[in-house]
């Protein structure tokens, strides 16, 4: 089996990947390394980010590494929150401070149309590829639901009448923007494998 390192010290994501991933990929946490550095997030770009995640990560360990950024992009905001997803609301990062700037910045505004994107980078000795997953919908008036975690409360799936947050871990795992990007790169893993 494949062994990856995860550049992340966010336990959701970790849970999350590992769960997607079971079976086919062995994936190792940055604490599981010894690595508990903060790793610089200062790219523009999701894609940026990513990028810098994993290159810090295989720079000093030498290990294939995945890495990810997510941001959430709201249309009426012009695609914020975005890159700052996670510092939306201020310094130290506070699930409930981003939803509630958010919520703020929002108000009553009739188009509350907005998607997830996920963007994964694998790389290696031999490469850079990239993965995306966008998943479309809307940002409710109110939190709902106790699962998930950062903007998960407060975003809709297109098909669905709850949030992220109420359908539970186990759906959303399925359908989410980093279950796509995830499904993308085990494409990717299972063909080079044969």
């Amino acid at each position: 089996m494949e062994k990856l390192v995860f550049a992340t010290n966010n336990a959701h994501k970790l849970e999350e990947v590992r769960a997607v991933l079971a079976g086919k990929v062995e994936i190792h946490s940055l604490n599981e390394l010894g690595c508990y550095d903060d790793i610089p997030e200062t790219a523009p770009t999701l894609e940026g980010n990513a990028l810098l995640k994993a290159s810090y990560v295989f720079d000093k360990f030498g290990m294939t590494c995945i890495a990810d950024d997510t941001g959430l992009e709201v249309e009426a905001l012009d695609g914020e929150p975005g890159v700052y997803s996670a510092r939306y609301g201020g310094e130290p990062h506070n699930a409930q401070k981003n939803m509630q700037k958010l919520l703020e910045k929002l108000g009553d505004t009739e188009n509350r149309k907005a998607q997830f994107r996920t963007v994964i980078v694998l790389k290696d000795t031999k490469q850079e590829l990239f993965f995306e997953g966008i998943i479309h919908g809307h940002i409710s008036k109110s939190p709902s639901g106790e699962a998930g975690f950062g903007y998960d409360p407060i975003f809709v799936p297109s098909g669905f009448t709850q949030s992220f947050a109420a359908l539970g871990s186990d759906l959303k795992n399925k359908i989410s923007h980093r279950a796509l990007a995830v499904s993308r790169l085990v494409d990717y893993l299972n063909k080079k494998q044969t």
